[in-house]
């Protein structure tokens, strides 16, 4: 259960509307009015509350929970303990996560601007924003409606954001237009000038950098992420997308809609990583690299080369995850041969 002191739980909430809400299915003699009051884990639920299970690798965890009713595919519901009302349906975390949003609802914007924060009289606030203590806001700046612009944070002249933004502690927003319902979280920087230098006789010349950044609609950006601006053109980042915590985006990277970015991700300067990709953790990518639709890049890994659409990619530098397990194969076959020698 979460902790009341800092989220606020709606609810409970009846099988029938759980159900309906994430397009479930149950066993005909299921008690469709019972209620539930929230959600957990496995092995933290109890007869009121739901859990799921999207990994087989949990199966024993599922058998013996108390969870009173489980998100679950078709082919696990079987193995449902007494008491436990499966709910099947094709993805449990999708699910769970739409549940988890019932439960859990954004918490409305409190409008008002504290004495303690700076705002230009040149710059335009929607309606119901809130403004927090420290933060600044420069003159030409656009906000939209019901934004909240959290402590310390620093929009930077001519920025835009759109309706239902939120910048976070400590966050910058320089040289960038952001869309709407945009999530931009503690520390992160945007519009930030790009790694860019030529080299000369005397040492490397920095190359100006006149671009922008533009954030589609529905974005989020982890904590103490960087996305430097265009040096000539802009960096786009698709709506939709998901970046998490200490990620760098190079100058003039190009991001499709709905690419996720795990953490301490590297993208380097003009790539692209087009709709619906996925980099894991401390994975990259070269200069002009093209991620395709669709590809995975996995972790710690790095992009030398263009990824073809919808292929999984693995190792330094990164290859077809079938032909990285092959070579990892052949080199064990060949360890194993040099001992025997």
């Amino acid at each position: 259960m979460a902790d009341s002191q800092f989220f606020s739980r709606s609810g409970p909430f009846d099988l029938e509307s759980i159900c309906a809400a994430v397009g479930g299915t149950v066993a005909d003699d299921a008690d469709k009015g019972r209620q539930f009051r929230d959600v957990a884990p496995l092995d933290l639920a109890g007869p009121d509350e739901i859990s799921f299970l999207d990994n087989k690798k949990y199966i024993q965890a599922f058998e013996a929970s108390r969870a009173g009713a489980c998100f679950v595919e078709q082919d696990l519901a079987e193995r449902a303990p007494e008491g436990m009302i499966a709910i099947v349906c094709e993805q449990p975390y999708l699910a769970l996560a739409l549940t988890t949003r019932m439960y859990y609802p954004p918490e409305p914007v409190e409008p008002g601007i504290s004495a303690a924060a700076h705002v230009d009289p040149a710059a335009s606030l929607g309606n119901g924003c809130r403004i927090d203590a420290g933060a600044v806001i420069e003159a030409g700046v656009s906000i939209g409606d019901r934004c909240h612009i959290a402590a310390g944070a620093v929009i930077c002249r001519h920025v835009t954001l759109g309706d239902d933004c939120h910048l976070g502690v400590n966050a910058t927003l320089m040289f960038c237009h952001v869309g709407s319902r945009v999530w931009i979280d503690t520390g992160v920087r945007v519009g930030t000038q790009g790694f860019g230098f030529a080299p000369g006789p005397t040492g490397a010349v920095r190359i100006p950098h006149t671009g922008r950044v533009i954030i589609g609609d529905d974005v989020e950006v982890g904590a103490n992420t960087t996305i430097d601006r265009g040096t000539a053109g802009d960096t786009v980042i698709g709506p939709g997308c998901m970046i998490d915590n200490q990620v760098q985006i190079a100058h003039n990277v190009t991001m499709g809609r709905g690419v996720v970015l795990a953490g301490q991700v590297g993208l380097a300067g003009s790539s692209r990583v087009d709709d619906f990709a996925m980099l894991g953790g401390k994975s990259g990518t070269a200069n002009h690299v093209k991620v395709g639709v669709g590809a995975k890049l996995g972790a710690l890994s790095g992009a030398a080369t263009d990824l073809k659409p919808g292929v999984t990619y693995l190792g330094q530098p990164a290859i077809p995850i079938k032909d990285f397990w092959r070579r990892e194969a052949a080199i064990r076959r060949l360890l194993k041969q040099g001992r025997g020698a």
